[in-house]
Formats: C-alpha cells, sequence, structure tokens
C-alpha cells in the first residue's frame, strides 16, 4: 500500500509519473481524428442544401422566364440565360447544370400550354482538387417547375 500513495508531506515530481501530460497528446488526436471527418460531412452537406436550392430556384426563374416571352426562340434562349444566373447566384457554374425545357402542346406559347422546365446539377465534393478527373461528386440534384403561358400578355 505504501507504494500507490506517497507518503505524508512527500511531493511527487513530473519525473516520478510518467503518465502526467499524455491527456493533452490523447485529446488532440482524438479531436482531429474525430473533428476533420465531421467538419469535412458538415461542409459537404451544406454544399449539396445550397445546391438544393439552387436547382430549385433555377427550374422556378427558368418557367416564370419562358412563360413571359413573345416567342419559343426567344423564350428559350432567356430561360436557360435565367437558369444560368441562378445557379451562379448560389455560387454553381452552369457547365455542371444541364436545363430542360418541356411543353404539353406543340406551340408552347399558346394559351394555356403548361410550360415544365426541369434542372440537373452535379454537387461536386468540396475541397478535392481532382475531383473532376475522377468524377467524384457530392450529389446529382434535379427539380422541376411547370408553369402556364396566360391568356392575356
Amino acid at each position: 500500500m505504501a507504494l500507490c500513495r506517497p507518503a505524508p508531506g512527500e511531493v511527487r515530481t513530473s519525473e516520478q509519473d510518467p503518465e502526467q501530460g499524455s491527456a493533452v497528446v490523447e485529446f488532440t488526436f482524438l479531436a482531429l481524428l474525430l473533428m476533420v471527418p465531421l467538419v469535412y460531412f458538415i461542409v459537404t452537406v451544406g454544399q449539396l442544401q445550397g445546391g438544393a436550392f439552387a436547382v430549385v430556384g433555377a427550374a422556378d426563374q427558368a418557367a416564370k422566364v419562358f412563360v413571359a416571352q413573345e416567342d419559343a426562340g426567344r423564350a428559350r434562349l432567356a430561360a436557360e440565360r435565367a437558369a444560368s444566373l441562378t445557379l451562379a447566384d448560389y455560387g454553381h457554374p452552369a457547365e455542371r447544370a444541364t436545363v430542360r425545357i418541356s411543353c404539353d402542346r406543340a406551340d408552347c406559347m399558346s394559351a394555356g400550354a403548361t410550360v415544365t422546365v426541369a434542372v440537373d446539377l452535379t454537387v461536386p465534393l468540396p475541397m478535392v482538387p481532382f475531383g473532376d478527373a475522377l468524377r467524384l461528386d457530392a450529389g446529382h440534384l434535379n427539380a422541376s417547375a411547370s408553369q402556364v403561358v396566360g391568356r392575356f400578355r
């Protein structure tokens, strides 16, 4: 029992206690081991959430812009520009997205026609410089929006 406890009045030095100070090393190691993947996961989920907002906004704005135009040719061009601008506002390049426009009638600009715009976006993994070459993506997102061409324009 005398070997386990110091005698009354006896002071131990760091040379006598080899375990002193190892908690800092263990905490630092575990913090790095656990926190780095957790922070990366949070950043990735944030990128996906931003991408989800971007595709929904791009599809909605493109559909609204399409039905506001006078002819189908300008409407397609304006809708694609609106989608690209909306994606850029959320920090996603237009090259990673595709925009598809479809109508329920042959004449997209006729009154009562329903125009549907679908936007697909590939969200890359954050902070991966070679992700494009290896096609490392965090996810593929898509959204669609429909608008009816009004009678009175």
